[in-house]
């Protein structure tokens, strides 16, 4: 069900009654209440300051009133009701899809599963990959409790698959709650844990566990220390909570550095006889890493040994026997597995195992046969299989595409490594999702069953093409693009371009079923690799970090311009999509270069980074885009600031503007400042639609059937305002 401030526009009687709505209903303007802060000498005026007070009584009735416009105008587009049922048919044509697959050394595999009827994932467990199905958590019962969709956001069984610790939000949000189910009597143990952060690793005794948990927010504290202060504690099953112990947390560990803005984490593997602390700083990739043994903690008093710290440059541990694996990027931008031991662990001292290549290696897994690393290859990755003591040696994997690992964050939780082989998935732009395993002993990948196919899982008749395009500076940036056989490259075709480029995440994304409706349509989509992104490794992350920003959006203008320029499309006919950190690149780059652009699409977007620092997230995003206490950092949170570059008079293109009400990584004030702005500064006469959802968070856990209906509002939009722009095309001609 569509949750648009509880709008529901679909039961208009008549056409005639929609028209009398048309006429009453337009986007309110929003008041202007300059404020101007002075940044070293450089006076900032904001006109819509007071809208970040989203609980003010006016804002909301401002914001509802904006709802209320979108709801009415998306329901009048003709293609809206087409691509949603033409999304369902072709989701249907697959009985479920299956994710995150785990498995323990009996036999016993964990994973989500989304059935075609479902509308959230599921938590199942099979015996083995052959055996018999088992439901052990369906987040309905949840719904039915609350009337609110809710999600699984992680899970972790314990070693011997005998239990299973997971998280469950509401609406869309992060704010998690743990909770623990014996897999045997399909019950809840013990009482659910709020204000989780991660839900953490098992000890070898299968019934004890870690788990890294926010404080309390309590009366007169700043919203910004929300998720500072964070500590790990250990349960045990059949206890209460308030008996929990605090292990690791700013000043309880002597041993162990952290900082009140740092986030500690224990880790665990199921065959080692150690300890892992890990302590992350907001957004940063790279780790502080100690180790301690099993015997010291069992006797009260861990002894913690330094591995590494954030100057060491390491991203990624595993672990096999006594020795440990590291992945880092010190005097290697590429990456590169170094090995040490855990009795001594001396980095400086430590064995090179692997160099760095031309490829990124940006995973590896301890199995109990060898170390297999993931090696990010722009669309076609490598694995390659390191035995102990052995020669490394590229597997072939069963078709071209991006590999994962199956796991949560490879930082922070292990998959069992008492296994030989490896569980992993494969995709690419053309093929959906599948699941294979390799066996090292007859040296094949062998398609595992959980995931069934479907009529629409690999579609033969889409071209991907991989090109490299000239930016700004000479440098040449990877674009994908992808679109179906027999489409003339005349110009004429609707493009979605989508771009991000932040924290080193590559934009390697899977084929999605419903994305097919795009294509059938004589859709292009393009997915620019721009700089910031880890595409190349972390030279082309740092190109486009902080101040070296502005290169992430002149890298997704350079390749509008190509598609343009290659009669792939045209600027009346050209869509521009981000999503999060990506609303940076889109907001400038429209910003900047308006005429490029018929559609802008801005998701849950960071579009007035100045602020951001304000917020109960920014201090976690200090590190990726700086800070307004240093003047350097405030420049180039200005340069990269969408909202405080929009002028008055200039002719945007149209845009939808959207966020969930939930989302606590970027205040949905973001969006609604920007709408308002653009709202009075354009000069063009489109549409700038402001969507907000509020069962919906930051892109993460809303229901299959909210991301369709966003989906399809979206490539309904983008194919009313190409219409438009075609008129005008023509009329100009």
């Amino acid at each position: 069900m569509r949750r648009l401030f509880e709008i529901h526009l679909t039961q208009i009687a008549s056409s005639e009654e929609t028209q009398d709505m048309t006429e009453k209903l337009k986007p309110p303007v929003a008041p202007v209440t300059p404020v101007t802060d002075d940044y070293f000498g450089t006076k900032v005026t904001d006109n819509y300051r007071y809208m970040e007070n989203f609980k003010d009584e006016e804002v909301q009735k401002w914001v509802k009133a904006q709802a209320d416009f979108t709801s009415h105008s998306l329901a009048e587009l003709p293609e809206r009701d087409a691509f949603l049922t033409r999304m369902i048919e072709l989701d249907a044509s697959i009985v479920s899809k299956v994710n995150c697959v785990l498995r323990v050394v009996n036999g016993k595999v964990f994973y989500l599963k989304c059935g075609a009827q479902d509308d959230v994932w599921k938590l199942y467990m099979h015996s083995s990959t052959d055996g018999d199905e088992i439901l052990l958590v369906d987040p309905d019962k949840f719904i039915r409790e609350t009337g609110k969709p809710h999600a699984i956001n992680r899970f972790m069984p314990s070693w011997d698959g005998r239990y299973v610790i997971y998280g469950i939000a509401a609406s869309g949000s992060e704010e998690t709650s743990l909770y623990t189910i014996d897999t045997a009597t399909l019950e809840d143990v013990d009482r659910p844990i709020s204000r989780i952060h991660w839900i953490g690793t098992w000890l070898p005794d299968c019934q004890s566990f870690f788990y890294t948990r926010y404080q309390e927010m309590k009366e007169g504290m700043a919203v910004t220390e929300k998720y500072q202060m964070s500590k790990v504690y250990l349960h045990r099953l059949g206890t209460d909570i308030t008996e929990d112990k605090v292990i690791l947390g700013h000043e309880i560990s002597p041993s162990v550095s952290v900082s009140p803005v740092a986030s500690p984490f224990i880790v665990t593997v199921p065959n080692s006889d150690y300890l892992f602390a890990v302590v992350l700083y907001g957004t940063q990739k790279e780790i502080d890493l100690y180790v301690a043994t099993l015997d010291s903690f069992h006797r009260g008093a861990p002894e913690w040994k330094k591995v590494c710290d954030i100057s060491d440059e390491v991203l990624i541990f595993e672990v096999h026997g006594e020795e440990l694996y590291l992945v880092t990027h010190k005097n290697a931008p590429r990456y590169k597995i170094v090995k040490t031991s855990l009795e001594n662990p001396e980095l400086s001292k430590a064995e090179l195992v692997l160099a760095q290549s031309d490829r990124t290696a940006n995973n590896i897994f301890a199995a109990t046969d060898a170390l297999y690393v993931l090696m990010d290859g722009g669309g076609s990755d490598k694995v390659i299989r390191i035995p102990y003591g052995g020669t490394a040696t590229e597997l072939e994997l069963p078709f071209d595409g991006t590999v994962d690992f199956f796991g949560n964050d490879a930082r922070l939780s292990k998959n069992d490594s008492r296994v030989d082989g490896i569980l992993l998935t494969m995709a690419s732009w053309t093929r959906s999702n599948s699941i294979y395993e390799y066996n090292p002993k007859t040296k094949t990948f062998v398609e595992i069953l959980l995931q069934p196919k479907g009529k629409y899982d690999a579609p033969d008749d889409l071209i991907v093409e991989e090109v490299e395009v000239r930016s700004h500076d000479g440098t040449w940036v990877p674009m994908s693009i992808i679109y179906k056989k027999g489409i003339k490259l005349d110009g004429s075709n609707p493009c979605w371009l989508n771009g991000y480029g932040a924290y080193g995440f590559s934009l390697y994304l899977p084929y999605q079923h419903q994305d097919y409706a795009w294509y059938e349509k004589g859709g292009i989509a393009a997915f620019a690799h721009v700089r910031g992104g880890g595409e190349k490794g972390e030279e082309w992350y740092r190109a486009g970090f902080q101040q070296t920003k502005p290169n992430t959006w002149k890298d997704l203008i350079a390749c509008a311009e190509y598609l343009i320029e290659n009669n792939y499309t045209s600027r009346f006919k050209l869509a521009v999509e981000g999503f999060s950190a990506g609303g940076i690149a889109i907001g400038r780059a429209i910003t900047e270069r308006p005429d490029l652009f018929a559609v802008a699409i801005l998701r849950v977007g960071a579009l007035n980074p100045v602020r951001f620092e304000t917020t109960p997230n920014g201090v976690n995003n200090i590190r990726e885009f700086g800070s307004c206490k240093s003047l350097a950092g405030f420049k180039a949170l200005y340069e990269m600031d969408a909202f405080l570059h929009i002028e008055d008079g200039i002719h945007y293109p149209a845009m939808m503007i959207i966020h969930g009400m939930t989302d606590t990584r970027c205040e949905p004030w973001q969006s609604t400042k920007f709408a308002a702005r653009v709202q009075a500064a354009s000069a063009s006469g489109k549409p700038v639609l402001l969507r907000i959802d509020c069962e919906a968070g930051h892109g993460v856990g809303s229901t299959k059937m909210q991301r369709f209906q966003e989906r399809s509002d979206i490539f309904a939009f983008m194919m009313w305002q190409f219409r438009t722009e075609g008129k005008e095309s023509q009329q100009t001609q």
